[in-house]
């Protein structure tokens, strides 16, 4: 019900920006990459896409795991449409996935065929009003970031294990000038805690967060600030630095991602669900071709003292708390969800030619009970990174993609296939982007 309430409400947004297009209509100039534009008085239509059909090929130095494992898929097929209603200072967007895929990791559950769909209003130059479901902005930098405006083939996997990716909710926006070229960009959101749209029962409470952003040097050429390899070619340095905190009130998968993956009660058979506060920082910094990307975050978990049951995923209820051969109520929860910490470096240096090389550094360092130890999803704790790219233009229209991934892996961790692995992981990928 709420996806077609809001689709109704972005529908009369779109035919009021539409309104009287046909008396003046411009086609602006097309830049591969930027997408479609249509204006009209200050109303505006852009109309933008890209597919990534990627290829990947996974081994291990371990020899009882001999062989090779190959993935040939299409790795996103989005499309997007954004505009704008200059008379009521109203945007929208809608943005969808066609392949179903999520940038959730090994764990994701569900496929994510909507991704974005926001209706903002702007009462004042400083303040933007945004509702409905689109990137969390408590977040790292980098999930912020588009999936073809990024340097690397994937997300680090810092990103893919912390993130909530998408919320539905209430978006609060404001930036201010601080001085001669400084910035100070804040975000306040309510949203409801588990994700993207939730379709069936919506269990727990509200998510609160915010962000705060710190631009010293003057904003980012072509929104630059939201992508990564500098392929603007910065004349001076730009920098941000930024923070966050959110508090999730009840959770019921492993960071609040989705809605009833896991459940607890209480002994009268109540829902009662574990609490999950998250805080970070980051920074990116561009100049001349060169970026740098640094993040750190942190996720932990509240666990009721009154949790008595937990709920099977046949519906069945057991007070089996089992950890090691011992019951311990709270450690067991704990380690069904991500906690701890993980850090991620990356950067690179886009030349005249269009080719970019680009290194990444990432380590994970979980909590004693964290699903981070979990050995068929995680259990890895460093991740080394090159990767090769070519532009074919400046604004992230076109470009090929070869990367390398060294993977340390910990005691019990598994393969693709469910095997157990010792010694390292060795990942490879090759990736195409067009988009229009």
């Amino acid at each position: 019900m709420k996806t077609k309430s809001l689709l109704f409400c972005l529908l009369f947004c779109i035919l009021g920006c539409l309104e009287g297009y046909a008396q003046k209509l411009t086609i602006e100039p097309y830049e591969p990459g930027e997408g479609l534009s249509l204006t009209q008085n200050g109303n505006s239509l852009r109309f933008s896409g890209f597919i990534q059909p990627m290829v990947e090929s996974r081994f291990y130095n371990d020899t009882n795991a001999s062989g090779v494992y190959n993935r040939f898929r299409m790795r996103r097929m989005v499309t997007r449409l954004t505009g704008k209603n200059a008379r009521y200072n109203i945007n929208y967007q809608i943005q969808i996935d066609l392949t179903g895929s999520s940038d959730g990791g090994g764990d994701a559950t569900t496929n994510n065929y909507l991704m974005d769909a926001w209706i903002s209003w702007r009462p004042i130059k400083q303040l933007n009003i945004k509702f409905g479901q689109e990137g969390s902005n408590t977040d790292t930098r980098e999930m912020g970031m588009r999936s073809n405006a990024l340097q690397m083939v994937e997300r680090s996997p810092v990103s893919l294990a912390f993130s909530s990716i998408r919320e539905f909710g209430l978006f609060l926006e404001s930036k201010v000038r601080t001085g001669n070229f400084s910035f100070l960009a804040t975000s306040f959101s309510v949203t409801n805690g588990d994700g993207a749209n939730v379709f069936g029962n919506d269990f727990g409470g509200l998510k609160y967060g915010g962000r705060v952003d710190f631009i010293p040097f003057g904003n980012f050429n072509n929104a630059g600030q939201y992508r990564q390899a500098d392929i603007e070619y910065e004349i001076t340095p730009k920098l941000v630095v930024g923070g966050y905190y959110c508090y999730n009130y009840g959770i019921s998968d492993r960071r609040g991602r989705q809605s009833g993956t896991i459940l607890y009660q209480d002994s009268l058979g109540k829902t009662v669900l574990p609490d999950y506060h998250k805080f970070g920082f980051d920074f990116l910094f561009k100049y001349r071709g060169f970026s740098l990307l640094g993040e750190f975050v942190n996720g932990k978990a509240n666990v009721p003292s009154n949790i008595f049951y937990r709920v099977r995923t046949n519906q069945t209820t057991t007070t089996d708390f089992s950890v090691n051969g011992v019951q311990n109520m709270p450690d067991y929860v704990r380690g069904r969800i991500i906690t701890g910490s993980g850090l991620n470096l990356q950067g690179g240096y886009v030349f005249k030619s269009k080719y970019s090389l680009d290194g990444r550094y990432s380590v994970m360092m979980p909590d004693a009970s964290s699903f981070l130890r979990n050995a068929t999803f995680n259990q890895r704790s460093k991740f080394y990174t090159l990767c090769l790219s070519k532009y074919f233009g400046r604004h992230y229209g076109s470009k090929i993609q070869l990367s390398g991934t060294y993977t340390k892996l910990e005691p019990g961790a598994l393969s693709v296939i469910g095997t157990k692995v010792k010694g390292a992981e060795f990942t490879g990928n090759l990736m195409f982007t067009i988009a229009l």
